[in-house]
């Protein structure tokens, strides 16, 4: 849809409720409003400089019967959406932490099994920390193993190092720098757990605390 036909669909939406309070009231009122000239506009029907402007309805005694704002009326019914999507979105997300807290108490019965679980996570998280800390430990001594080995060739004067020890080096130096990332990775693992037991047993108490 063009611009100007969005403004006349938008205009005529606005326009609708007026021409049928005037069709069921003929000649009984008469419209009118300022227009952006800044001058008053009155018709029987709604004047074109009034459309899209607030107009007021003028009884036969020239008393002001209704005042009908439509940019306000538009901009209402925009704030009652917005509320009303607000509260389907909080509405929603108690649901979900109903659901959570009830999900919450059939894992748990006590504080104690918070801390329990807590606990087990983390020993299994330190095996995990300690299985690449070994493998950390294996590489180093391949290293180690790796550069005896290039020195003898160096002491012998037997020339460039095998194509196979220089390999071997490079892809110890590359398992090396993976398996330190890892390990930093796994140490903030920890405090990831931590946290989310933590979350678990604050919406524990307050979970039994309302129940």
């Amino acid at each position: 849809m063009t611009p100007y036909l969005a403004v006349l669909a938008t205009a005529a939406l606005m326009a609708a409720p007026l021409v049928v309070f005037a069709q069921s009231k003929s000649g009984e009122y008469t419209y009118r409003c300022t227009g952006n000239d800044g001058k008053k506009y009155y018709g029987s029907t709604i004047p074109n400089a009034c459309l899209g402007r607030p107009l007021e309805l003028i009884n036969k005694q020239g008393l002001m019967v209704r005042r009908i704002d439509p940019e306000g009326d538009e901009k209402a019914r925009i704030a009652k959406e917005a509320e009303a999507e607000k509260k389907r979105e909080l509405e929603a997300a108690t649901k979900d932490a109903q659901r959570r807290n009830r999900a919450l108490l059939a894992t748990y019965t006590s504080e104690k099994d918070i801390e329990d679980s807590r606990a087990r996570d983390l020993r299994n998280h330190d095996r995990g920390v300690q299985e690449v800390q070994r493998r950390i430990e294996d590489i180093k001594k391949r290293q180690t193993q790796f550069q005896k080995e290039l020195d003898l060739f160096k002491t012998a004067g037997k020339g460039d190092a095998p194509t196979r020890l220089k390999e071997e080096i490079t892809n110890a130096q590359i398992d090396l720098k993976a398996q330190e990332t890892l390990l930093d990775a796994k140490k903030k693992e920890a405090l990831g757990i931590n946290a989310r037991y933590d979350e678990d047993k604050r919406r524990y108490k307050e979970a039994i605390g309302r129940r």
